[in-house]
């Protein structure tokens, strides 16, 4: 692949020669940060003299990831706290070149010192939850990796602030934990790779490795054998890569064991590895991704994302200090619309991380155009009290931010070109969780595309109003799912309806929707008093998350004026002409930019205006039969 030729490949770190800019030099601490300066400089002058100096240092008043930048075309002067802040300092500074700044009085520092990336790598080559290719780190069974477009993720990663990389599923297999530890030395030389760049490796652990691996009879966290195997098996990994951040775990989950299968807690089973890897100060990243996977459809008392709170709550203080508890977003699974999981901030002994998905798995997998940046802004300002959103957590309860990785070996990193607009984001929005959609989306068309006006306002909202447009046409007012069971992707209505994973949305004839309340199955106890109430009352209950709180009849009254109904069939057809409306900017815009940025994309808006239409007509048509309501506006329902 010739990656100067690819368009996408070179993401937000475009070649674009500007020619306003001034001609620089360099002065000052030489390093890594310093030839990246260069490196970037040169990308945006090519490579011309001038008089205006750059000078690089280190600051002893700085934390070791903060950074200023100062001064303007006349010298520039860029400090930080420590070689990963002034290489931050350094990307900041392109960035900022390349969208016209030329004033510079900047400080800035992340709002959490993990700002994560798991990537669900498979050792065959293949990656669970992967739109974008195969895996970056595996091929047929064995470590195998492009050393130079490694590094070019990594300085794609840096330059967004992500500073931890896990590079295996966390759906370990035995043949994976084997490979991991027969193939330590070709594990390293991929964290050799990601080091200069302020990236540390973790790397995902079966939780039965004492058995599967070490032979022993059990992986009872309490037997000493047990954590004998841990402390000498940690300490053989460290020996190869001295500065790994830790392991991921993913226990008592969607069939896997766990230490509840062995009849110990979730605290009993994360300590145990912790305590190995305390030594050498290393994390263990423990999944709160738990619940009984069982469930019977019948039954309507238990409630899957009630789980987490469950489980985990009642152990606040157990678990040891070099624990992190992962724990996603929202008590369902990455829907397009769920409430915040109700355990995020809600232990005060215990570190929490909160996992997002950067890839699209519920949300288009990278072939529909969604802006997670307009979700996760909306989950940033979740109230936790009365006086608090989540955004306040992060720093303080929330001491990690992570998300699962969209990344793979196409040519553009991400399939769909407009889908890196996600990844850029969650770097931006992890450092700095103020941060808005909207802003975060005009730095990367800005970065990636420039400004012209004629592209660039349109193509920004495009990108902006496309999670809107997915929702309409997807599952209704937060029930969620509604998918395909075996790949996640197009519409099943009933798909999980009788299915064991206790994701139900209840329609029957008369009405749709699950009673969270207290009069249901109380989930919204869960939540602080303030959020509870918000939810308890439909009044207040914010209506795109209705029916995840409340079953509704299908005459029921939205603040629209509309029926419930009505607003399922309207938003169906909406989101299909939406989509339509996307595929005009884009043909509206093509004369700006390079075709083989045209090209893909506009086949993937060929291909989600099929999607579109083919939900449009599953969902209307299947609410038409279950309940005999003609659409008012006398369309076409099959």
């Amino acid at each position: 692949m010739d990656k100067n030729n690819q368009f996408g490949y070179h993401a937000w770190l475009q070649p674009r020669v500007i020619e306003s800019l001034p001609g620089f030099t360099l002065s000052g601490l030489e390093g890594f940060a310093y030839d990246e300066c260069k490196k970037g400089i040169a990308r945006l002058t090519g490579g011309k003299p001038g008089n205006t100096n750059i000078e690089l240092s280190i600051s002893d008043t700085l934390t070791h990831e903060a950074y200023t930048i100062t001064g303007s075309f006349d010298g520039i002067s860029i400090a930080g706290g420590g070689e990963s802040g002034l290489l931050y300092g350094v990307y900041g500074l392109l960035a900022r070149l390349s969208q016209g700044q030329t004033q510079f009085d900047v400080t800035e520092k992340p709002a959490t010192s993990r700002r994560i990336l798991n990537h669900w790598d498979n050792i065959d080559g293949s990656v669970e939850r992967g739109y974008s290719g195969k895996s970056l780190f595996f091929k047929d069974g064995q470590i195998a990796y492009d050393p130079e477009r490694l590094h070019d993720y990594a300085r794609l990663l840096a330059s967004i602030g992500i500073n931890q990389i896990c590079i295996n599923n966390v759906n370990v297999y035995f043949q994976s934990a084997q490979l991991i530890t027969q193939k330590l030395p070709d594990v390293a030389r991929i964290a050799d790779i990601f080091r200069p760049f302020g990236i540390k490796l973790i790397i995902s652990v079966h939780f039965e490795s004492p058995a599967l691996l070490g032979g022993l009879e059990t992986s009872d966290p309490l037997d000493e054998d047990v954590a004998n195997w841990w402390k000498q098996a940690t300490a053989e990994v460290y020996k190869h890569i001295p500065d790994l951040a830790g392991f991921l775990i993913k226990a008592d989950s969607e069939f896997r064991a766990g230490p509840m299968s062995l009849g110990r807690t979730q605290a009993e089973g994360a300590n145990v590895i912790a305590k190995a890897l305390k030594p050498f100060g290393g994390m263990a990243y423990w999944r709160c991704f738990v619940y009984n996977c069982m469930q019977d459809w019948r039954d309507t008392v238990t409630d899957r994302p009630k789980a987490a709170y469950n489980y985990f709550k009642p152990l606040d203080g157990d678990f040891d200090d070099n624990v992190m508890l992962q724990i996603k977003h929202g008590p369902s699974d990455f829907q397009v619309r769920e409430p915040n999981s109700p355990l995020l901030g809600a232990m005060d002994n215990t570190r929490q991380g909160m996992e997002l998905q950067v890839t699209q798995e519920y949300t288009g997998q990278q072939k529909d155009l969604y802006a997670l940046a307009v979700q996760w802004e909306e989950i940033f300002e979740h109230p936790v009290t009365s006086t608090s959103k989540t955004r306040d957590l992060v720093g303080n309860k929330i001491e990690a931010v992570v998300a699962v990785a969209n990344t793979g070996s196409d040519a553009n990193w991400t399939g769909h070109l407009l889908a890196q607009a996600n990844l850029y984001a969650f770097g931006k929005m992890a450092w700095d969780p103020t941060l808005t959609a909207a802003q975060v989306t005009k730095e990367w068309v800005a970065l990636t595309f420039g400004t012209n006006p004629q592209l660039f306002d349109p193509m920004v909202d495009m990108i902006l109003s496309s999670r809107a447009v997915y929702e309409k046409y997807n599952a209704p007012l937060g029930i969620g799912w509604m998918v395909n069971i075996n790949h996640h992707y197009g519409p099943s209505v009933d798909g999980y309806e009788y299915m064991k994973w206790g994701t139900y949305h209840r329609a029957d004839t008369k009405a749709i929707g699950v009673d969270r309340t207290s009069a249901g199955t109380g989930l919204t106890a869960q939540y602080h008093p303030y959020v509870r109430d918000m939810y308890e009352d439909k009044k207040t209950c914010p209506e795109e998350i209705m029916l995840y709180f409340h079953r509704l009849p299908y005459n029921y009254r939205l603040k629209s004026g509309q029926t419930l109904i009505q607003y399922i069939y309207d938003t169906h057809f909406e989101g299909v002409d939406d989509v339509k409306g996307f595929i005009q900017t884009w043909e509206s815009i093509k004369e700006h930019m390079p075709i083989d940025a045209y090209t893909p994309v506009r086949q993937r808006l060929d291909a989600q205006l099929k999607n579109a239409e083919e939900w449009r007509d599953v969902v209307n048509s299947y609410f038409y039969r279950k309940t005999g309501i003609a659409d008012e506006k006398g369309r076409k329902i099959y």
